[in-house]
């Protein structure tokens, strides 16, 4: 079963390649921890700031292509772990159906930040990694 998430904290260090962000459960206590990129975290970090950006950036550029192309992103779905890496899938409504689009989760994030959806993660792997 699906749990909602929220991103609730954000940790950049320049000087590392690894940022995390923390997912917690929007009915709930556990949290998730994601390791992501230096680019996704700013990326992330920028929109939750509510910071301007003088062009698209590569998550705008997605989110606008779903929705030009008459899409919805109805949300995102962190669904499995398998050796050491997580894999999402962003859920779009298109004509009436779901159409599931592989993601990096950090990738999934940040769209899902750009346009205000849901966060999903697989319960068992928050059984396996979350605090």
């Amino acid at each position: 079963m699906p749990v909602q998430m929220e991103l609730t904290r954000i940790i950049i260090n320049e000087n590392n390649e690894q940022q995390i962000i923390f997912l917690k459960e929007v009915e709930g206590d556990r949290t998730f921890p994601i390791v992501i990129g230096i680019f996704e975290a700013t990326s992330i970090d920028r929109r939750v700031k509510g910071l301007p950006v003088p062009r698209p950036l590569t998550h705008d550029l997605l989110a606008n292509t779903i929705e030009l192309l008459s899409g919805e992103l109805q949300d995102i779905f962190i669904s499995e772990l398998r050796d050491h890496t997580y894999f999402a899938k962003l859920r779009i409504r298109h004509n009436g159906e779901i159409v599931e689009v592989d993601s990096r989760p950090s990738d999934a994030i940040a769209v899902a930040v750009t346009v205000d959806v849901p966060i999903y993660v697989a319960e068992d792997i928050i059984d396996e990694v979350g605090h």
